[in-house]
């Protein structure tokens, strides 16, 4: 974990357990964070849309983050404070700083697709909170898209140190870093880890580590250490799995694979549905051939 800047290494966008109920599961969420730790994991990402924070009160959500920082301390913890307002997503950024967090994660303005104006200000509003912000790039499901001239802006602003880039688009990497040598570039799509690692990313803001996270940490590692002899072979044997993190069903198909594993992935709040029956065998079959292969 690097202190000053606690979003650098494999951060976990933690999926988080529920009751058969559909209550929050606490209890279980602080042991699946101890657990990420405990199997090389640098930190975790709690409220981000794995972690269905959409649909989760204003209490559950605080209650969340305060369980992420009593299992592993706060300078493992960089929250999500997306929300509708910028006010909120302030306030929310306040409540990760007062439970002890080092850093947060931001969407741009969602509710909307916002102009760059819009952006700017919400993002200056945010980084008033006294926090690191990390911008997450999202524009598939914001139909907002910070490119790397809006970023580089954003970053000579002094709003963001970072950015979780979920484009898919690699050829942003090389562009960042020309624009904005200084603002870290994280890997946002589990499925682009390599092309990114060997452009330079120093983090990795990640889905599949929920369920397999020893081995999405070596080849983390194995990426950004330029190792491709190692990153490579296994590069491919963990792509059918990483892909479903750019699918529209992730959180179901991570919580499938935790199941699978024997972790406690469990149901989701609607308006998730659950998997079809033909994505369901999907992960299932790849899941069992990573098990199959030691990669759990």
């Amino acid at each position: 974990m690097t202190q000053h800047r606690p979003w650098r290494g494999v951060l976990v966008a933690t999926a988080l357990p529920l009751n058969d109920d559909l209550s929050v599961n606490h209890d279980r969420y602080a042991e699946h964070c101890a657990w990420l730790i405990e199997n090389g994991c640098d930190g975790v990402v709690p409220n981000g849309s794995l972690g269905e924070y959409q649909v989760l009160t204003p209490e559950e959500r605080a209650r969340v983050v305060e369980t992420a920082v009593a299992a592993i301390g706060g300078e493992r913890v960089m929250p999500g404070v997306a929300a509708y307002g910028s006010a909120e997503s302030r306030r929310w950024a306040e409540q990760a700083g007062e439970a002890g967090c080092r850093a947060v994660m931001l969407l741009p303005p969602n509710a909307y697709r916002a102009d760059e104006r819009s952006v700017l200000a919400h993002y200056a509003e945010v980084a008033r909170s006294g926090l690191p912000v990390v911008a997450y790039n999202n524009p598939i499901d914001t139909k907002v898209d910070l490119v790397p001239e809006l970023l580089a802006r954003l970053h000579g602003e002094g709003h963001i140190q970072g950015v979780k880039e979920f484009s898919g688009d690699v050829r942003r990497a090389y562009r960042i870093a020309e624009l904005a040598p200084e603002l870290d570039l994280l890997i946002g799509a589990d499925d682009v880890l390599l092309e990114l690692a060997v452009a330079g990313a120093k983090g990795w803001v990640a889905g599949y580590p929920n369920a397999l996270p020893r081995a999405s940490v070596e080849l983390y590692r194995a990426a950004v250490d330029g190792d491709l002899d190692t990153a490579l072979p296994l590069y491919r044997q963990l792509h059918p799995l990483l892909r479903w993190d750019s699918q529209v069903e992730f959180v179901q198909a991570i919580k499938l694979s935790m199941d699978i594993v024997g972790r406690h992935g469990g149901p989701c709040r609607p308006p998730r549905a659950a998997l079809l029956p033909g994505q369901e065998a999907a992960v299932r079959a790849a899941t069992e051939k990573a098990v199959a292969a030691g990669l759990a």
